[in-house]
């Protein structure tokens, strides 16, 4: 199902669409992919590889929202998102917890029409339902939406990412002090001496490789702590799916690392014009016992693709969501994304009741922070 409206324009005529067809949207890859490369703030969570493919492993039948706005045929912005009802009625982005990062996509050309219409697409489609937009990167499009929207609206601070400059691996190295440098450097001579190398893999071997690194990411974490959605079936197929026409788009790289021709560790990366971000990774539990340094190793990859990405570099070498301590090692800057709130005048008591759930939980966490601070004391 498709509905449509024409936005008044002295030039070519700008139309905002809704589907909540499946079909439509799987055959929106090609334009999808064009509107992609003219959004300079795009990250890899928003191609179209990556939220078609999660939209089969996660959406339900009958939520897909898909907002998109064209002119003279072409497609200008898109809104990738569905609704839910609990635990408030509302629109979220596609790709869910499994995506670092949420946005739209917005032609960089725009002069302000095409936000305009798309603005007023999201407030018709909300109808009875909030606007939530968890993960938002500062600086992410849909922050040119929220600056138009009409109704009440709020901003909240949401995960912590960490983040480096997209600078060569010596580059990095060298922002350190003295010692840790020099630790590193040691660390990067033990891989060599071990013989470590590594290779991208192609597009025709991406379906094996996912599977080599889902099969060693679930060995490195045994008997540990897991992110248990990373072992589940839907995981692994969304991933098959999704990363294949994304490594031939150039918005994700497989890379594998060999110790006498063996597979050791494969790693998935994410990239996009302005950012590379280190996503998944499987490492045999071996490597440890011959004490390599899998996080250098690791950065030692990403970091290379970080800098090569023309001229200038990608901008920023993402640690993605989450401040675990051995990212600071590296010393990133903290980056906290940001969650969008908006409402029209009709919902804005679940606006309200939003926020309140928030300011619970974060209560909620600083009473189990302070608990575990104490128990380490």
């Amino acid at each position: 199902m498709t509905a449509t409206r024409t936005a008044p324009a002295t030039r070519a005529a700008v139309t905002a669409e809704l589907v909540t067809d499946e079909e439509v949207f799987a055959a929106l890859a090609p334009a999808w992919g064009r509107l992609h490369a003219r959004c300079a703030a795009a990250t890899p969570f928003q191609s179209h590889a990556w939220l078609h493919s999660w939209w089969l492993s996660y959406g339900r039948r009958g939520r897909l929202r898909l907002l998109l706005v064209r002119s003279g045929g072409e497609l200008l912005a898109a809104a990738p998102l569905m609704l839910v009802r609990r635990p408030l009625p509302a629109l979220v982005p596609l790709g869910g917890p499994i995506s670092d990062y949420a946005d739209v996509l917005l032609d960089d050309g725009d002069d302000g029409r095409v936000a305009d219409a798309l603005t007023e697409a999201l407030a018709d489609a909300a109808r009875t339902a909030l606007v939530d937009f968890r993960e938002v990167r500062p600086g992410g499009t849909v922050q040119r939406v929220h600056d138009r929207w009409r109704g009440p609206r709020r901003t909240l601070a949401d995960s912590p990412c960490l983040e480096l400059p997209a600078l060569p691996m010596d580059e990095l190295v060298a922002r350190l002090p003295s010692q840790k440098a020099q630790r590193v450097r040691a660390k990067l001579r033990k891989l060599d001496a071990l013989g470590v190398t590594r290779r991208t893999v192609g597009p025709e071997e991406v379906d094996a490789a996912l599977g080599r690194l889902l099969e060693l990411h679930r060995l490195q974490w045994q008997g540990r702590k897991v992110t248990s959605e990373h072992l589940q079936p839907r995981f692994r197929a969304h991933l098959v799916r999704a990363v294949g026409p994304m490594v031939k788009s150039g918005n994700a790289v497989v890379t594998e690392f060999l110790i006498d021709g063996e597979v050791v560790a494969v790693d998935l990366t994410l990239l996009s014009r302005s950012l590379v971000g280190g996503y998944l990774y499987g490492a045999h539990p071996g490597l440890r016992e011959r004490k390599a340094d899998v996080a250098a190793m690791l950065l030692d990859a990403c970091a290379e693709h970080a800098a090569g990405g023309g001229p200038g570099g990608r901008g920023t070498l993402s640690l993605l969501r989450g401040d675990e301590p051995y990212k600071h090692h590296w010393r990133p800057e903290p980056v906290v994304n940001q969650r969008l709130l908006l409402a029209r005048r009709r919902t804005a008591p679940l606006l309200t009741a939003a926020l309140c759930d928030a300011a619970a939980r974060h209560r909620g966490r600083e009473v189990l922070r302070r608990w575990r601070e104490r128990g380490r004391g």
